[in-house]
């Protein structure tokens, strides 16, 4: 029988088809009948609801409550804030029957939702003392992408979108800010992706924001994928839905709006920061799975009985522990636990029970460990925590290894076509320099970093006085 990793293309051969290969092997999503939208296999829905459950623990921990709002969004209510309109128009989908009759107002299948929740907040929030009102929902959005790839972009995703109404600016931007560092504290000490936080222009930022933050991240081909950003609506939306309130002055005055959201993505960032050619290397505090006991000519007496008191064990301990009891080959089964991207393999046969010891196997580096039964429980969690510091310095020191400075527009162009990565460039602010690096180069910017620094007094693509640094890339 085949084992599963043969069926993987070298990412360094080909990146895009080893990323294919990879999710369709560790069967994380299937291509489907709909075009441009995928099944997420269990595998790959159990990644998810691990995200999604440390997330929304720290949701709630910021006093945030979940909600849920309509699938379909009446034309009318749509058209009301123009700029989401224009940002969103080449991507919506449209209902425009209800059985068999013809609908007299078409509907949109949601793109995003702030315009539910402007309607929501039109008919709710009346005082100062019903701010602020800090809401999440935690659902799927349609969008009509031309081009599809399992997890970065499909037309139907998961996600989850906050929205919330403050009565102060301050206090909006001091969400919009908070927000941003939980994502990058997530990608950093959860996923094990080092993100960097920055500010998008004007250009990238999301339709209809006053300004957006940012977290992008690096993946392992030197394409920068954006990782969750937080929105600074102002009173942009809540003029146009009429969102007023009284203030402590008994005066009505619109409320300020923020928005923020991650999706399914970071399954992709997951692999592609971290996956090998055997398939996924997931990080211990995501992983579905953190322990496979992997029990060794199981049909000797006395073998799969150790193996699951073992397994007993470290569930105790507080870990996600599968014991591997099916009729497979050994081999097979170390195959389909290296693909699958499991932390740790625990390998015991009777040789090894009679010792009293097992042999721990670490996905990543592959270093083998021999420890005593009776320490697997108190080993295995400091592995763990090993396996995951360690994931995250190796991605930092790729990441750093793939940045670099461009001081002058041919140096800039000489990088962009033959080093992938991101590129560390001043700017002067004028959208024209922007537009001329994504048509010479097919970079864009991917963010004004908040840890700004002077490379050089000029732009990089014109010489005038630079304004910002920018940190500029190819992306997903």
């Amino acid at each position: 029988m085949e084992k599963d990793n043969k069926k993987i293309t070298s990412r360094d051969v080909d990146f895009a088809k080893w990323y294919t290969d990879v999710v369709k092997a560790a069967h994380l999503a299937d291509y489907s009948s709909v075009k441009g939208c995928i099944v997420i296999e269990p595998n790959g829905y159990a990644i998810w609801e691990k995200m999604q459950s440390i997330l929304d623990q720290e949701f709630k921990k910021l006093g945030h409550v979940n909600c849920q709002m309509p699938l379909l969004i009446p034309e009318n209510m749509l058209n009301k804030e123009k700029d989401l309109v224009e940002g969103f128009a080449p991507e919506v989908a449209w209902v425009t029957e209800g059985g068999s009759k013809k609908l007299d107002e078409k509907l949109c299948i949601r793109p995003t939702s702030e315009t539910l929740f402007c309607d929501y907040y039109h008919n709710h929030v009346k005082s100062h003392r019903d701010l602020p009102m800090l809401y999440n929902q935690w659902c799927n959005v349609f969008r009509w992408e031309k081009e599809t790839r399992p997890f970065l972009r499909s037309r139907e995703f998961l996600w989850q979108e906050g929205h919330t109404v403050h009565a102060t600016k301050e206090e909006a931007e001091k969400e919009t800010d908070q927000m941003m560092g939980v994502y990058h504290d997530f990608h950093n000490n959860v996923l094990a992706i080092p993100s960097i936080r920055g500010k998008k222009t004007e250009k990238e930022k999301f339709s209809g924001a006053e300004y957006t933050l940012t977290n992008e991240a690096l993946m392992y081909n030197g394409v920068s994928l954006q990782a969750g950003t937080s929105h600074y609506f102002g009173q942009k939306f809540s003029k146009a839905y009429d969102v007023k309130f009284t203030n402590k002055e008994n005066k009505e005055e619109y409320v300020y709006q923020t928005s923020w959201g991650t999706t399914t993505r970071l399954i992709g960032a997951v692999i592609m920061t971290h996956g090998d050619d055997s398939g996924l290397v997931l990080p211990p505090k995501v992983a579905p799975v953190q322990v496979d006991v992997i029990p060794i000519m199981q049909k000797k007496a006395g073998v799969l009985d150790k193996a699951y008191e073992v397994g007993q064990a470290l569930k105790a301990a507080g870990l996600r522990v599968k014991v591997d009891d099916s009729d497979k080959n050994p081999g097979w089964k170390f195959s389909e636990q290296e693909m699958r991207g499991i932390p740790v393999r625990v390998e015991m046969g009777p040789r090894d029970i009679e010792a009293n010891q097992a042999v721990i196997v670490r996905r990543d580096t592959r270093e083998k460990i021999t420890v005593s039964i009776d320490e697997l429980a108190d080993r295995i969690p400091e592995i763990l925590d090993t396996i995951q510091k360690d994931m995250l310095e190796r991605a930092r020191a790729h990441r750093d290894a793939h940045t670099y400075t461009a001081l002058n527009y041919d140096e800039f162009k000489d990088t962009a076509a033959n080093k992938a990565g991101f590129i560390k460039a001043m700017w002067c602010g004028d959208q024209a320099c922007e537009d001329k690096i994504k048509e010479d180069t097919t970079c864009t910017s991917r963010c004004m970093p908040f840890a700004q620094e002077k490379l050089s007094d000029v732009c990089v693509c014109c010489g005038k006085p630079a304004k910002a640094m920018v940190y500029w890339g190819k992306a997903y």
